[in-house]
This record gives C-alpha cells, sequence and structure tokens, in this order.
C-alpha cells in the first residue's frame, strides 16, 4: 500500500512538473487573449487546490470557498486603492489572505467545536457565501455594489533594486506562473507532513483519532483556515489581474462551481484539483460564449458521466489505468523469469 501510495505521488509530482514546464512555454507558442485569460484560469486551480486540501485530506465539504476568494478580491482592491503607491499590492495580498483565513478560523471554531459535521456544515458555509455577497452588495460605498470595483494591476517593488510593473498581460502571466508552482509544492510538503498524516486519519475514522488523544476539532479549525487563507490569497491576485471585482464572486454559483471543479478533477489529488479549476473554468467559458442558456446543463452532464465512471474524478481514473499498465508490465515481466528458472531446473 506504501508503495502505492508513493508510486502515486511520484506520477502527480511528474504530471504537476510537466503542467508548470508547459505552461511555461506557452507564450513563445501563442499570443493575444489566453495569455490574459489563462493566469485567471490558474488561481481558479488554486482556489481548488485550497478546497482539494479540506475535502481530499480532511473529509470536509465546504461550499464557503467563493466567500473567502471574493474576500481576498475585495481586499485587494480597497488597498489598491488606498493610495498605498507601489506596495499597495503586497498589501492586498496580505489582507486577503489574512481575512480570508480569520473568517475561516472563526467559523471553522463555532463549527467544529459544536460538532456541526456533513450536511450541515455544508448549508452553513453555503450560508456564509450568500452572507458574503449580500455584504458586498449593501455595502456599496465601500464595494461599489452590484457595479462592482475597479480594481489596478499591482506592481513587484524590489525596494532599492527597482519595481516591476503587471500591466502587460505576459508579464502578469509568469509572476502568477510563478505562484503558482510554489504554492502547490508548499502544499504538496504539508499533505506529506505529520499534519498532512494527521488530517489523513480524521478523513479515516475520526472516532479513533478523538481515542487517540488528538483534538479533532483543533485540526480541522486549522485546515480550514489555511484553506481560506489560501482562497483569499487566489483572490487578491485574481483581483488585481482581472482588474474588476463584483459580489457574483462569493455567490451560490460560483461556490458550486468549484465544488464541481474538484469533484471532476479529483479530491484526492492536488494535480487534479488545480488541473480540473482550469479546465472546467475554461470549459464553462467557452460553453457560455456558445450557449449561454444550455452551457450550465452541458457542465452537469460532463459532471455527472465523471462521477459515474470515477468517484475519484480524472485523476483517479488517471491513476487507475496508469496502475493497470504498471501490473500488466510487471506481469510480463515476470513470466520470461519464471519461464527461465523453470528451464534452470
Amino acid at each position: 500500500m506504501k508503495t502505492q501510495f508513493a508510486s502515486m505521488l511520484r506520477g502527480e509530482k511528474a504530471v504537476a512538473l510537466a503542467l508548470f514546464a508547459l505552461l511555461a512555454l506557452v507564450p513563445g507558442i501563442i499570443d493575444g487573449y489566453p495569455i490574459y485569460i489563462l493566469p485567471q484560469y490558474l488561481l481558479f486551480g488554486v482556489l481548488a487546490m485550497s478546497l482539494g486540501l479540506l475535502w481530499g485530506w480532511a473529509s470536509i465539504v465546504s461550499f464557503g470557498q467563493a466567500a473567502f476568494f471574493a474576500i481576498g478580491a475585495y481586499g485587494m482592491g480597497l488597498a489598491m486603492q488606498a493610495g498605498l503607491g507601489s506596495w499597495g499590492g503586497y498589501a492586498g495580498i496580505i489582507c486577503g489572505a489574512i481575512a480570508g483565513g480569520l473568517l475561516a478560523a472563526i467559523a471553522g471554531y463555532f463549527l467544529f467545536s459544536a460538532g456541526v459535521k456533513s450536511t450541515y456544515f455544508v448549508l452553513i458555509t453555503l450560508a456564509l457565501s450568500i452572507i458574503v455577497e449580500q455584504l458586498a452588495v449593501s455595502q456599496s460605498e465601500i464595494t461599489g455594489g452590484y457595479n462592482g470595483l475597479f480594481v489596478d494591476r499591482m506592481m513587484l517593488a524590489f525596494g532599492p533594486l527597482g519595481e516591476v510593473p503587471l500591466t502587460g498581460d505576459l508579464a502578469s502571466y509568469y509572476a502568477v506562473l510563478v505562484v503558482v508552482p510554489l504554492l502547490y509544492f508548499g502544499l504538496l510538503a504539508l499533505t506529506r507532513s505529520s499534519f498532512g498524516k494527521v488530517l489523513v486519519g480524521i478523513r479515516e475514522n475520526e472516532d479513533r483519532m478523538t481515542a487517540l488523544g488528538y483534538n479533532v476539532s483543533f485540526y480541522k479549525t486549522v485546515v480550514f483556515s489555511l484553506s481560506g487563507a489560501l482562497a483569499g490569497f487566489a483572490g487578491s491576485l485574481y483581483a488585481t489581474h482581472a482588474g474588476f471585482v463584483s459580489p457574483s464572486l462569493a455567490g451560490v454559483n460560483f461556490s458550486t462551481e468549484v465544488v464541481v471543479w474538484v469533484a471532476i478533477g479529483g479530491r484526492l489529488s492536488l494535480p487534479g484539483a488545480l488541473i480540473g479549476g482550469v479546465l472546467v473554468s475554461a470549459l464553462s467559458n467557452y460553453l457560455s460564449s456558445i450557449s449561454p442558456q444550455y452551457w450550465q446543463l452541458v457542465l452537469g452532464f460532463v459532471f455527472i458521466l465523471v462521477i459515474m465512471f470515477s468517484r475519484d474524478g480524472l485523476a483517479g481514473a488517471f491513476a487507475s489505468v496508469t496502475n493497470r499498465f504498471s501490473r500488466r508490465a510487471s506481469a510480463d515481466r515476470s513470466v520470461p523469469e519464471a519461464r527461465g528458472e523453470a528451464s534452470n531446473g
């Protein structure tokens, strides 16, 4: 079992490295709109990984990731309007991540301490997204209400070394492409640490972990806080890249889409969640452009088909196929060896 898990991790790392290498080559092959939109899809992939960490490792399904994402986006927008100069972008990123993590920590503390689980937790986190959306609408003097909030592109300030503006799509593309792999490998290290192993234990048998002396509600609160902070971080970068924030970022539709991304990509795989966020959001954008009325119906059929054939999503299907081929290859190698031993005997 350990060998199979280790081989799966190696395979996932190889897929992730290949994906990042391919993305690094994209600007040399194509230009125009894809260079503008791909960073947004990658940030959606980071948002999907924030839920993948929560759902895949601690078995906590949250419909509140969009709320944390929107809080981070508005934090960036307000910071960029605060007149902080070239440091406004950094302030926005910090404020967005802290605000998302703090909201998740407060909600998680009360929910997990009270023993709220499964369906009730889903409903409460969904209500959290609705509350954030309504606050964004009602506080129009701050957030712009239904009209939204325009956000300038940030600058990378390096002190005496100078500044790098991200006003150009190519510079913004590579800035996001540097951040996303760092976040992925950071999350990968977290899941392979002792903390990640405790989360897996909670996922497999929460009562046993409690009996072993682990404070399960504490670990759940911590991972929920980390997930919220990561979603807020992604939201802050999304705001400065897209240049606009609206209340719909915290809405029920977007909250549901995030869950669909992870379910299709694979909740037990960080690269699966990342790729699911990128591919499904791109597919949604394409379908909505050619069929504004029925694109959600088509996406629903895709979701049903993937779950029917693989409960662990595309990543689970990929792992199943590769394991089957590896077993067949090892079996083919063992047959000549067995024949050689028989002839020698």
